[in-house]
């Protein structure tokens, strides 16, 4: 194989490859003779036509196939000759291919930048902390028992209010004339829920056990059954029954409810949780930060192909949002050319930061381990509680949803590596503080996601899907 180059421009390069017709013609007829062995052509057994019958009948297709062969060995030869890492898979055009004559093609290939990853502690960055104090263990308690409250009958008699549930009675009519679905019993109303049509449940506040009442509400004009919509109906109501809430104490019998052996290891395993949400929270922070002092600390240029194929995606996506008017309302007045012209910029940086964070992983010798896996999994089914099994169950048939994992994963050890090499200052703040993600939001504009508009970080994969998302 001979090769020249013909063009280098940044990242592009181009090459005229040479193969010889001789070994062209020698992998054809190698072919030929083990096609001929297999074959079967009417009138000869297996492997006995003439050379001559074979080639005329099936030279063609080995022709191509030869050729198909020699192109990806050859491509691959100058890959690992020249020592280049393409972005995508080269462009290979054949310039001549004549009978008894050498093969000539261009080869095409834009290659990965040379990413010096140099020394992060160079990087200052400020990870915000909050300490859990009593107060939100005993907030988070009082929600805990709330949540497990049940109701009581009252026992003085008094007319109802707001929180009360009320066991009613109902029949609903439009002009008159009872509706479909319009009628109930024994049902369980909490007052101030809004469960029920707007100005339903303040009519039925400061009455008592007994009462009938004529409900008079008017479905709104957007309600689900055309034939109500926007029409006057009465609801005569009978209370049957006032009940309310029933104050769960929070004590050690409250904790052992709950599994716990008692109301301070309860408190105990409140406050770790309550810790874990904060430090996730900051996290969460610390990584859009850590991103973003990359983005400014490296420049090098990115593969034009790799760009590309990341603005296509967003566009895309940018596209279904606006058909299904998922788009940001911001984005209501502003031109298309100019939140393509920002998504452009955003595609940039994902690229950017994958190449980044793939060439850092390269360093660390980031792997993505069984158990590493096994403990996303047990993650995802604690987020479903009751559900646990039926979560275990569908990634244990779904190889695909267990490799969908792997990828942020990967990214996290990434992350983790590198923020084990900037220098970290922690940042006492308070808990509204951690929680508002704005106050140090990249000034970008966010990329639509698929159901609304978003932003996403790159995730760190090897060579082209680097800066996949």
């Amino acid at each position: 194989m001979n090769v020249k180059e013909l063009k280098s421009e940044g990242l592009k390069k181009e090459y005229k490859v040479t193969l010889p017709s001789k070994n062209f013609e020698e992998k054809v007829n190698k072919k030929l003779e083990e096609v001929a062995k297999k074959v079967k052509i009417q009138g000869f057994r297996p492997g006995k036509a003439p050379k001559a019958m074979v080639e005329k009948q099936y030279r063609a297709s080995v022709v191509g196939e030869v050729l198909e062969s020699l192109i990806q060995d050859a491509a691959a030869e100058l890959l690992k000759s020249k020592k280049l890492s393409p972005a995508v898979l080269p462009d290979v055009k054949i310039t001549k291919f004549e009978d008894g004559k050498d093969i000539e093609m261009e080869v095409s290939v834009e290659v990965l930048p040379e990413i010096k990853v140099g020394d992060f502690s160079g990087i200052k960055l400020d990870k915000q902390v909050v300490e859990v104090d009593a107060a939100e263990v005993d907030k988070a308690l009082k929600y805990m028992s709330e949540s497990r409250r049940e109701t009581q009958k009252i026992s003085a008699k008094r007319a109802s209010k707001n929180g009360d549930t009320l066991i009613i009675d109902f029949v609903g009519s439009v002009d008159g004339v009872e509706f479909q679905g319009g009628k109930g019993g024994d049902y369980p109303l909490v007052l101030g829920s809004n469960t029920f049509i707007p100005g339903f449940e303040e009519q039925l506040v400061g009455k008592n056990v007994g009462d009938k009442v004529d409900v008079k509400v008017k479905f709104p004009e957007n309600y689900h059954a055309k034939d109500l919509a926007g029409k006057d109906s009465v609801f005569a109501v009978e209370v049957k029954e006032i009940r309310e809430p029933k104050v769960v104490e929070i004590n050690e019998e409250f904790a052992k409810s709950l599994g716990e052996k008692s109301l301070a290891d309860l408190k105990a395993k409140v406050k770790d949780r309550i810790a874990a949400d904060y430090e996730k929270a900051s996290r969460m922070k610390l990584k859009r930060k850590l991103l973003d002092a990359l983005d400014k600390e490296y420049n090098f240029q990115v593969p034009a192909s790799l760009l590309d194929q990341e603005y296509d995606a967003i566009v895309k996506q940018y596209q279904h949002a606006k058909e299904h008017n998922h788009l940001d309302p911001e984005d209501a007045n502003r031109s298309e050319k100019d939140i393509l012209a920002e998504y452009k910029d955003i595609a940039l940086r994902r690229v950017k930061l994958g190449l980044l964070l793939s060439e850092a992983a390269k360093e660390a010798k980031v792997v993505v381990e069984a158990n590493d896996i096994n403990n996303a999994i047990m993650e995802e089914a604690r987020k479903y509680p009751g559900q646990e099994q039926m979560v275990l169950e569908y990634y244990l048939k779904n190889k695909d949803a267990v490799e969908a994992l792997r990828a942020p994963i990967y990214e996290d050890k990434i992350v983790d590596y590198i923020l084990g090499k900037v220098k970290l200052n922690n940042l006492p703040v308070s808990v509204e503080e951690l929680y508002n993600f704005d106050d140090d939001a990249p000034a970008k504009k966010k990329a639509p996601a698929k159901k609304a508009v978003e932003k996403k970080e790159p995730k760190a994969e090897p060579k082209t899907k680097a800066a996949k998302k």
